[in-house]
């Protein structure tokens, strides 16, 4: 049977010859043109290759540039160390790397943006782990020889290369855009945690809504909120699990703001045989108590948990409010944690917990604020995941 063409699943209008396996040492050379008068660059798994900060070059203070190696626009240039974790990509700046580095420079005339996504497929970091030397993977290194002699599929189309890089550098721009719209919410949350909540000793926050001017009242968290515990069904005993009632564990919150569903869920008669506690839906803040002190969501639908919570059944105040305080509590109760096993805060502790609370309708003015601007938060963050599925997607769909 003769052997099947090589393309890819996904490709542009227009191209249809079939791929060609070439061997990387086909085209590209090992560069060592040395210079210590050009731009340094840095190489970063996550970014590229970019010309490198000042915190960058302070590193290694007084170092000799004498042995850096030459990157030229266009240039392949990869961590020999880490190059199955995917420390490669190409150069668009010329400038200088350290020798570390190996810079791969072409030997034809094609688009090395495009090779620069080909080198990072899964495919092809397995390729570099298997043809790395070294007794662990920290000490695992790819030579320059070994790199040659791997084998990539490719279209021999220069057109075609430049087409299936402009198309991922499109995708990598929104990537970018949406990072940075993230990355800056993130920091402007922050600095409005710090201001529109009154500082240690204060009574009134640096930022206020009008028409509020009454100081906050110092109160303790008892005074807002019932701290509930958990409890666990023995899991030895089949009747108590796989039902119908939601049952959190710690690990299950992770960056959520709201808690939706359980990964494991309990029956009527578990629920009956052990000390946990059901939690009303919209009223509650669930806290992690141990083992990683402070994780937050508020529960949407009635639920239990186990004992590695300690969570606040909100009474009189804005729920929204409250777990805005997520941080400032989390970092009281890390402070008065004890145990010589794990860390743990106890509900009798956290109930003494000093809060500064103003009215009620101050509170859902601030909790609206900050339940916006999450959701803001979040919209971008599923944005840039959407894009980066997208990434994923065409990387494994537009090369063979």
């Amino acid at each position: 049977m003769a052997e099947q063409a090589k393309v890819p699943a996904i490709r542009f209008a227009g191209f249809t010859d079939p791929w060609e396996q070439r061997k990387l040492g086909e085209l590209f050379f090992e560069s060592n043109e040395r210079s210590s008068s050009m731009e340094i660059l840095s190489v970063s798994v996550a970014k590229g290759i970019y010309p490198a900060s000042e915190s960058d070059r302070d590193t290694n203070p007084g170092a000799s540039l004498v042995n850096y190696k030459v990157v030229h626009k266009g240039d392949v240039v990869y961590n020999s160390m880490r190059m199955w974790q995917g420390a490669v990509g190409s150069s668009d700046y010329d400038g200088i790397v350290s020798p570390a580095y190996v810079v791969a420079r072409p030997t034809i005339e094609l688009d090395s943006t495009c090779f620069g996504y080909l080198l990072k497929r899964p495919e092809m970091l397995y390729k570099y782990l298997c043809d790395s030397q070294g007794n662990s993977k920290d000490t695992q290194t790819l030579k320059y020889d070994r790199f040659a002699d791997i084998e990539a599929t490719m279209p021999a189309n220069l057109e075609e290369q430049r087409a299936i890089s402009a198309c991922l550098g499109s995708v990598d721009h929104l990537i970018t855009l949406h990072q940075r719209k993230y990355d800056k919410l993130v920091i402007f949350k922050k600095s409005m945690l710090e201001k529109m909540f009154p500082k240690d000793g204060e009574s009134v926050p640096e930022i206020r809504f009008a028409g509020f001017t009454d100081p906050w009242e110092q109160r303790e968290l008892v005074d807002i909120a019932e701290i509930v515990g958990g409890g666990t069904p023995d899991t030895n005993n089949s009747n108590y699990w796989d039902g119908d009632i939601d049952w959190y564990a710690p690990a299950e919150l992770g960056n959520n703001i709201y808690a939706e569903s359980s990964t494991r869920k309990i029956t009527q008669a578990g629920f009956d045989s052990c000390s946990t506690k059901m939690l009303p839906a919209d009223k509650t803040i669930l806290f992690t108590s141990r083992a990683g002190i402070g994780n937050t969501a508020i529960l949407r639908h009635s639920a239990c948990t186990n004992q590695g919570f300690q969570s606040l059944v909100i009474g009189d105040a804005d729920v929204y409010f409250v777990y805005s305080m997520s941080e400032r509590i989390k970092k009281w109760a890390e402070e008065k944690a004890s145990g010589s096993t794990f860390l743990e805060i106890s509900g009798r502790q956290l109930e003494t917990m000093p809060v500064n609370l103003p009215s009620l309708v101050e509170q859902q003015a601030i909790g609206s604020f900050f339940s916006h601007l999450d959701d803001l938060i979040t919209l971008h963050q599923r944005k840039l995941e959407l894009l980066q599925n997208i990434k994923k997607s065409l990387l494994d769909k537009m090369f063979v």
